[in-house]
């Protein structure tokens, strides 16, 4: 395998976490320089290179690639839905601002790859809930979705103009046994499986039929590395693929779990969070991922659950 220099923004989130330890495990832990605004956790401080990086401030950005001799990078760093909310123009600075950054800094130096993740944040009211397609409306109603909406568009205006080879896909929700999520609007479908093994009880922010596509981190990590290992003349559509796994309400995420936990109970108050859930979609047409770079999920729900517990329960049980 050709051997990569990469650069890892957001390593510390909840998927940036277990992306670097997918991508050490691939290319080599001395090849994947992990950086974050946070401190990170000890597990990749102690496996790899590491940095403190702040994606809005381009000079460090531009410096950290030409000091390690950066080809890819992974462009996690992000300020979610339900913070963004609350922090608009955080979200715009970080999300565009950081965005920019890294494109110039991959034109102006060379860079051979960006991974730039989108999400189902994109779509909005408008858009077709069940089934939607690859090429729809695009007009969300939260900052974090018009942001994500822009980074598409951004995407595909530097690999048009400048032959930037830029790729990404819309995440779903995604459910992780490894990284507590960080302000998404999906968040509950990750918190439900710590109550429910500590305390065994759970108060939801979403209705109990509130429907929304999800992923478990091994496929969402599967997918990322599926896309950006793909063959560039296959990919037509390179930085916004619609990406599906799992679809189910918020009430069959608990039946799952109480079917293993039988004294499980769910309680459900909305909150402002519930709003951004019902702009979002039901299910998703990924067929443009299944032909282009033969994505295919290997989880459905009872797998991820059952998953999910068993790595779990150990940790946070008595």
């Amino acid at each position: 395998m050709t051997t990569k220099r990469i650069l890892v923004t957001g390593a510390g989130g909840q998927i940036g976490t277990e992306l670097v330890t997918a991508l050490r495990s691939r290319y080599g832990d001395a090849n994947v320089v992990a950086t974050d605004i946070q401190p990170l956790p000890a597990a990749i401080r102690e496996a790899g290179p590491t940095a403190r990086l702040d994606v809005t401030q381009a000079d460090a950005l531009a410096e950290l690639v030409r000091r390690c001799d950066i080809d890819t990078i992974y462009h996690m760093a992000a300020i979610l839905s339900a913070t963004g909310e609350e922090k608009p123009r955080l979200a715009w600075n970080v999300n565009i601002g950081g965005l920019y950054n890294v494109l110039e800094v991959a034109r102006e130096l060379g860079v051979r790859r960006i991974y730039n993740p989108s999400s189902i944040a994109a779509f909005g009211p408008e858009t077709p809930k069940v089934d939607t397609p690859q090429e729809t409306v695009l007009r969300p109603t939260t900052m974090y979705g018009v942001t994500k909406v822009a980074g598409e568009m951004l995407g595909a205006y530097y690999h048009r103009r400048y032959g930037l080879d830029v790729r990404g896909i819309r995440y779903p929700g995604v459910i992780s046994s490894e990284t507590l999520p960080g302000g998404g609007t999906t968040d509950y479908a990750v918190e439900i499986f710590y109550e429910a093994i500590r305390h065994r009880r759970y108060t939801c922010f979403v209705r109990a039929d509130t429907v929304l596509p999800m992923i478990y981190m091994p496929d969402c990590i599967r997918a990322t590395l599926m896309l950006m290992e793909a063959d560039a003349e296959r990919l037509i559509h390179a930085a916004e693929y619609n990406l599906a796994s799992l679809s189910f309400s918020a009430g069959e995420l608990a039946a799952a779990i109480a079917r293993h936990i039988p004294d499980f109970v769910c309680e459900y108050r909305p909150d402002f969070r519930q709003q951004i859930a019902d702009s979002w979609p039901q299910t998703i047409d990924d067929s443009a991922a299944r032909m282009e770079w033969g994505w295919q999920p290997e989880y459905d729900l009872d797998g991820m659950v059952a998953d999910m517990l068993a790595k779990l329960t150990p940790r946070l049980a008595g």
